[in-house]
């Protein structure tokens, strides 16, 4: 999955699958590394590779590092590219770019125009061209799973045929259905998501969440210390809030995605620090 950020490949990949294995909002970096996810039903099974969106100017060490990680990812060997964009916004120079890197992709691509069933201005006309560059394209609601079948049905079409024995060794060396990371990422993923989600335009992109602890202290309750990292004491102030309130709001979100993830009872003991450099520390 490819395309410029916030276009809908997590969204897509998170309602094909059945359950969420990545985090969405409508902060457009949400995705900063490639996740692995397995879809299965009786045709056989699908890697999808949830790829972080293509800035057009990556200037700050994260968004380099997210631009560098989805290159790494495309150029792992795939057997179908889906290259996905938006027609609710327009077309412009981060399109440019993402289209450039696309049309050097030696593989099968398939084009998927994104949020058909979006209100207000559609800017579809401007991506109707690329329907000529592409054997098969698509239009889908990745939200509302419209005409998400067929999709599904021309990805397999590309796929290989592999013996049913070595189709199952192989099906049992997988986890389903995250394949790529533990459980400290995904529960720090599901805090950041929250943070974006309750913060909005509020807080920049440069927060993070660091899982330090999960321990089953029983059957029926996992203990688990998180601390969001923001770049700036103003940040942490607001993301604690007069009180403490906000910071309480967020764990609260939070541990209940955790629980209904896990299944079990949750106790989040979450806090904030201010650390400038943790992009350095984190993505060197």
């Amino acid at each position: 999955m490819i395309g410029r950020p916030n276009v809908g490949k997590s969204t897509f990949v998170n309602n094909i699958i059945g359950q969420k294995v990545a985090i969405t909002s409508p902060k457009p970096q949400t995705t900063r590394f490639p996740i692995k996810a397995i879809y299965e039903d009786d045709r056989g099974e699908i890697i999808f590779i949830d790829t972080p969106g293509i800035f057009a100017k990556a200037q700050d060490l994260l968004s380099k590092k997210i631009n560098l990680n989805t290159l790494k990812a495309i150029q792992e060997e795939v057997d179908v590219v889906v290259y996905m964009v938006d027609q609710s916004r327009r077309r412009d120079f981060e399109e440019a770019k993402v289209l450039g890197i696309v049309r050097k992709i030696n593989k099968p691509k398939i084009l998927v125009i994104n949020k058909i069933d979006a209100e207000g201005q559609s800017y579809l006309p401007q991506y109707k061209f690329l329907e000529d560059e592409f054997s098969d394209h698509f239009q889908i609601s990745a939200i509302n799973k419209t005409h998400t079948k067929p999709l599904l049905e021309k990805i397999f079409e590309y796929l290989p045929q592999i013996d049913p024995k070595d189709r199952q060794d192989r099906k049992e060396k997988l986890v389903y259905p995250v394949l790529n990371i533990d459980s400290n990422i995904f529960i720090s993923e599901l805090i950041r998501e929250k943070v974006f989600l309750k913060m909005g335009e509020e807080i920049p992109y440069t927060v993070t969440v660091v899982v330090d602890e999960i321990i089953e202290r029983n059957d029926k309750l996992t203990y688990i210390k998180a601390r969001i990292l923001t770049t700036d004491n103003r940040y942490k102030k607001m993301l604690i809030g007069e009180g403490g309130k906000r910071i309480k709001e967020l764990g609260s979100m939070a541990r209940k995605e955790i629980e209904l993830a896990t299944a079990k009872k949750i106790y989040l003991d979450l806090t904030v620090e201010t650390n400038a450099h943790w992009q350095e520390v984190f993505y060197n």
